[in-house]
């Protein structure tokens, strides 16, 4: 059964007008019929106060603003409307220590560009049937990193399973 997003008010965070239209042309064919657009990080920090989007799609790269600067303000800023807010990062860069860096930031999920719209479609509905589980500790506030639950690890790190 298709999903039904009419209901998601959507935010795209891009300096890229280009990419904005791109992103608000598919999120529209999937049926999201509520989508913002934010030209950079700054911007974006008052549209989500005003908004209060549903899910946030942000690029990485942008002035004088960017998506981890974006990502860490709605995670552990006290004027953040939401800590829980979904944030997907967009970006042409994917190389494994950016990867890591986003995720540490908080980042929800992470796609690269160009975009694929099977891949977005995949995303939303991750989001909306497997939303990930908040952790906080001392260093991190932000959706569990973990992907897979690994029953055989009995490291230092393992969290407590009650």
């Amino acid at each position: 059964m298709p999903h039904d997003f009419s209901k998601m008010r959507v935010l795209i965070v891009d300096d890229n007008r280009f990419m904005r239209k791109t992103l608000d042309t598919i999120l529209s064919a999937l049926g999201i019929l509520q989508v913002i657009q934010a030209k950079n990080g700054e911007d974006a920090f008052d549209t989500i106060k005003e908004v209060k989007p549903d899910l946030v799609f942000s690029d990485w790269d942008m002035d004088p603003v960017d998506g981890i600067k974006l990502v860490e303000w709605i995670r552990k800023n006290k004027e953040s409307p939401d800590p829980y807010l979904p944030f997907m990062m967009l970006t042409a860069y994917g190389e494994k220590e950016r990867v890591l860096k986003a995720r540490d930031a908080g980042v929800t999920d992470f796609l690269s560009k160009p975009v694929v719209p099977r891949d977005l479609y995949l995303r939303l509905v991750q989001l909306v049937d497997k939303p990930r589980q908040f952790v906080r500790t001392d260093t991190y506030f932000g959706p569990d990193r973990r992907r897979r639950d690994d029953p055989d690890y009995k490291g230092p790190e393992r969290r407590d399973q009650t």
